[in-house]
């Protein structure tokens, strides 16, 4: 039986290895422009389009002057986007860097534009004022791990000053001697003083702080090979350095892994704080600061699901919200849908979600190379 089990394991982890190639070899899908009757959307909301012909659209990171960041995955490119007349589409578009590998995050602080490569990260110094002519930059780090399965990396600086960089498990399941896989790392700006924040995240491709505790809230994707409807991707939270989320011993608080389970409890992680979709793919998420939606939306958390590639009745393919409620989250319902047609067709796949500061909600989309803005009518 453990025999029979190993081979399924690498079955799927072949099989995921197989699915990114494909998705990175996907032609853009042909969008209307400007609206999206597609999209369903709660009344009172309307979708247009902020940016297009954004290749492989994905992590995106709002600067002080109000240039948007963009990372890519299969382009390998960062991308300025500047809305220089404020009115909700961006004019100008520029490639701050090309040929990176993988350059998925994107973070700013002091000035400086923060990226983040599989193995390295990388500082552009000054960059809102150099966007024509972009500085060579400054390698803050080059030694994290090369391998590229769950290698793009999702960035964000905490309120703790240091920059948070995940590396993801590089397999479907398996162990892994490097306490550095499948956790969430930290270190100073300059790249000093790395450590282990948080242990047994699998890949978490986003992530945010409460911004009435400064606690970390972050998806983490779920195994494969399980079947149709487990394990559940997850939403945590991690209120202080050095809890384990349960990978690989344990998924979604308490399904033991049928290769690894049977070395550690489930009793001794942490459980999620809301257990999402199986397969939907949950990555960039953003508690709503703004001002213009609802009352019922500010401080909630807003979820990019991109969707499944391995269940028989695909999911995901939306942006979600949590609702939470003294510091815990109660519910999980569809904000946005509609990027999966009922016949099946994928229309797009959202990534990342960023608030602007006129409070609507840009969400970006590597299928439909775009990115798009929700807000209050």
């Amino acid at each position: 039986m453990r025999t029979k089990m190993i081979f399924f394991i690498l079955l799927g982890s072949i099989a995921l290895t197989a699915a990114c190639e494909t998705e990175k070899q996907e032609s853009p899908v042909q969008l209307p422009p400007t609206e999206y009757d597609f999209v369903t959307l709660p009344p009172g909301f309307t979708i247009t389009t902020f940016a297009e012909d954004i290749a492989g659209a994905r992590s995106l990171c709002l600067a002080p002057g109000g240039t948007l960041f963009v990372g890519s995955r299969r382009a390998g490119n960062v991308y300025a986007l500047v809305d220089a007349d404020g009115d909700g589409k961006a004019e100008k578009k520029y490639i701050i860097a090309s040929g990176l590998n993988m350059p998925n995050g994107v973070a700013f602080r002091d000035g400086s534009l923060f990226v983040a490569e599989v193995n390295r990260i990388l500082r552009f110094d000054a960059i809102e004022s150099r966007l024509d002519s972009p500085p060579e930059p400054v390698i803050i780090r080059d030694d994290l791990p090369t391998e590229a399965h769950h290698g793009w990396k999702f960035i964000r600086f905490g309120p703790d000053g240091k920059l948070y960089v995940p590396v993801g498990a590089p397999c479907n399941i398996c162990e892994s001697e490097d306490e550095r896989f499948a956790a969430i790392l930290r270190m100073n700006p300059d790249g000093s003083e790395l450590e282990v924040f948080a242990h047994g995240v699998r890949n978490t491709v986003g992530f945010d702080w409460n911004p009435d505790t400064g606690v970390l809230w972050f998806t983490d994707n779920g195994r494969d090979m399980l079947g149709d409807d487990l394990p559940p991707d997850e939403l945590n939270r991690a209120p202080e350095p050095g809890l384990h989320f349960g990978y690989p011993y344990c998924h979604g608080g308490d399904i033991p892994d049928p290769e690894f389970g049977n070395k550690r409890s489930c009793d001794e992680f942490v459980p999620p704080a809301m257990k999402l979709g199986a397969h939907v793919a949950s990555l960039g998420m953003r508690f709503y600061t703004g001002t213009s939606f609802p009352p019922q939306y500010h401080k909630q958390i807003f979820i990019a699901e991109h969707g499944s590639w391995n269940r028989t009745v695909p999911v995901g393919y939306r942006v979600t919200l949590v609702r939470v409620q003294n510091g815990r989250a109660i519910d999980y319902t569809p904000f946005a849908t509609g990027w999966l047609a009922e016949d099946g067709e994928v229309r797009g796949r959202p990534v990342d979600v960023e608030v602007m500061p006129d409070g609507s909600l840009l969400v970006s989309d590597d299928r439909a190379d775009r990115i798009y803005r929700i807000y209050g009518r």
